[in-house]
């Protein structure tokens, strides 16, 4: 795989910060562009952000000196593919401009995860939905497109209902989520408010859980998605817990399985491992994306957190459920799986699916456009 140039939106934020960490010895992209908003933008990034990582700030990332966050402003400078990670308001001005500049625009924000033309994918249960990237106007113009990837949350989700799905059909989900501080960023949710402390509200985020399982887990024609049949309902909390989503999950399945036949499923759920795949070796794909833990006090984020480099998602407490029919607790690593590393592991399918050659596709300089068909 050759190795492509990328650029990062957001660069000195919490996402953008993950984002330096994975990809600093990437084998497929090479950090050559970071852009920040106009208060940061001309410093070096070690002038402009206070690095919060447990590895320390690559040096050549440091000198680098942080761009204006407009494809114009870099030229010819501009690499084709950008990883965003800016808030969705602002996701929403600027990533439709870069993708309109003939930019693959690999986006970790909620502003276009519902757009009717741009898919919402995680590899390992949906990728043959970013198909639907050749409907996007931008892509007919100048070969940019837009794909993100989804909340926190439903990653770690639908990693082991997507086998169950498949196998025996899901009618409806019931999920309680335990989430970690480092979900609300930097610097986030205030001390005196989380330590010692239940939040049973987190804004918007039920909403985006319910319906991003939905789309997920349902199926992509060229130009639109139809929706997972199934009734799904999220309550989401806010934990003092660093760093690990924990959600509690109970489901119905249209078709009767025993324990035995579901811990089978989540084993054998290697998607980029056959099925046409065999062979891509992404990465930062976990070879086993559901690892399940067998421990009655299992899993927990100091001890299970980083599965599967952080991309795998860990499952324990399997039993039938007296409401539906099996309930799971399941952990996730939020700003690895659930974001900067979501991302990344999106760019490594659409390389090998060649969706990054652009030499028909010259870069052009267009006004913002939207990139929602309908």
């Amino acid at each position: 795989m050759e190795r492509r140039n990328v650029g990062i939106l957001g660069a000195t934020g919490a996402v953008g910060q993950r984002f330096i960490q994975l990809l600093e010895n990437h084998p497929w992209f090479n950090i050559t562009w970071l852009a920040a908003s106009d208060r940061s933008a001309g410093k070096t990034y070690a002038e402009a952000c206070a690095w919060r990582l447990d590895t320390p700030l690559p040096a050549h990332i440091a000198s680098m000196v942080l761009q204006p966050n407009t494809p114009e402003a870099a030229g010819s400078n501009l690499p084709r593919i950008i990883f965003s990670s800016v808030d969705a308001p602002i996701a929403k001005e600027l990533e439709p401009l870069f993708a309109a500049a003939g930019c693959a625009v690999i986006s970790n924000s909620s502003a276009f995860r519902m757009a009717p033309d741009v898919p919402l994918v995680v590899p390992e249960v949906n990728a043959a939905h970013l198909e639907v990237i050749e409907s996007q106007p931008t892509r007919k113009r100048s070969g940019g497109y837009l794909v993100t990837n989804p909340n926190c949350c439903a990653i770690g989700l639908v990693l082991p209902l997507a086998p169950l799905a498949e196998r025996f059909g899901i009618e409806k989900l019931f999920v309680s989520t335990m989430q970690a501080v480092s979900g609300a960023g930097y610097p986030g949710v205030a001390s005196l408010d989380i330590l010692g402390n239940v939040i049973p509200y987190i804004k918007n985020e039920e909403e985006k859980l319910q319906e991003e399982v939905q789309k997920l887990l349902g199926k992509a024609t060229a130009s639109a998605f139809q929706p997972l049949d199934a009734t799904v309902s999220a309550m989401c909390n806010r934990v003092p817990v660093l760093e690990g989503h924990t959600e509690c999950v109970s489901v119905k399945l249209r078709k009767p399985a025993t324990r035995e036949e579901i811990l089978a499923a989540w084993d054998e759920f290697q998607p980029l491992h056959g099925k046409g795949l065999d062979g891509l070796h992404l990465p930062s794909a976990p070879v086993n994306p559901v690892e399940y833990e067998s421990g009655d006090t299992r899993p927990q984020p100091r001890l299970d957190l980083m599965r599967g480099n952080g991309m795998a998602t860990t499952v324990g407490r399997l039993r039938p459920c007296s409401l539906f029919d099996w309930k799971f607790t399941l952990l996730s690593h939020n700003t690895i799986r659930g974001a900067a590393g979501a991302a990344i592991l999106n760019a490594e399918i659409l390389a090998v699916l060649g969706k990054f050659d652009f030499r028909a596709f010259p870069p052009v300089n267009a006004s913002a456009e939207s990139l929602v068909s309908a």
